[in-house]
């Protein structure tokens, strides 16, 4: 398991959430991740999602990442907010 990935901004390339903007919640294997944008996909119910199928960017929400190693429950407003404020897709 890649942790390195736990709380980087993404963007969905394919599926219903298309050009959706992401924060990587969760790591399953070398091919699956959580997803979640804090609005349609909370973080008590994040999308699984294939790396493939992702666009992984450099920006990284470092309260959220810390916040995920250290096992403390993640606010949908943080990631709702981090996102409002890096992302420039439509779907936010």
């Amino acid at each position: 398991m890649n942790e390195n990935y736990l709380g980087k901004v993404v963007y969905s390339k394919a599926g219903r959430d298309k050009d959706g903007c992401f924060i990587i919640v969760g790591v399953i294997d070398d091919k699956y991740v959580y997803i979640s944008d804090g609005d349609l996909r909370k973080v008590e119910k994040p999308k699984k999602k294939k790396l493939k199928h992702l666009s992984i960017t450099d920006m990284v929400c470092e309260d959220v990442r810390a916040e995920l190693k250290s096992n403390y429950p993640i606010s949908n407003s943080a990631i709702r907010k981090f996102l409002e404020s890096v992302c420039t897709s439509k779907e936010v």
